[in-house]
């Protein structure tokens, strides 16, 4: 996973390409479709390349979105029959509530990120 990361954590698409073969190279013989994969979606995923460092850790930084998800399957995985629909949007609610509780911290570089954004996609933030 390390080896992939460095294709994300490049700094331009070139790089990244360098880094996606260097991949290939070490990985296609054990995990083939991987960096083929990566080859066949290249101009999808490279546009992730026109926006500045900042925005790009914003977009591959999942660990929020996953840990909110993980903290509802275990509040709901640990019941299991909900009498009603209603018993089980109350309980998601309730459990979404206590979560967003904890959310207290920003991010450092928030400003920077914040004003890219709006340059990026004027008029819609």
């Amino acid at each position: 996973m390390s080896d992939l990361k460095e294709v994300c954590a490049a700094v331009d698409e070139q790089t990244a390409l360098d880094s996606l073969e260097r991949f290939g190279d070490k990985w296609d013989a054990k995990y083939p479709k991987i960096s083929k994969s990566w080859q066949e979606h290249w101009a999808n995923l490279s546009t992730y390349f026109k926006y500045p460092i900042e925005v790009r850790t914003l977009i591959y930084t999942t660990n929020t979105v996953e840990g909110f998800n993980r903290q509802l399957r275990k509040v709901t995985k640990s019941k299991a029959v909900f009498p009603t629909d209603d018993s089980l949007l109350k309980m998601i609610y309730l459990a979404m509530m206590d979560i967003t509780k904890k959310w207290t911290g920003r991010r450092k570089d928030w400003g920077t990120i914040h004003s890219q954004l709006e340059v990026f996609f004027e008029g819609r933030i």
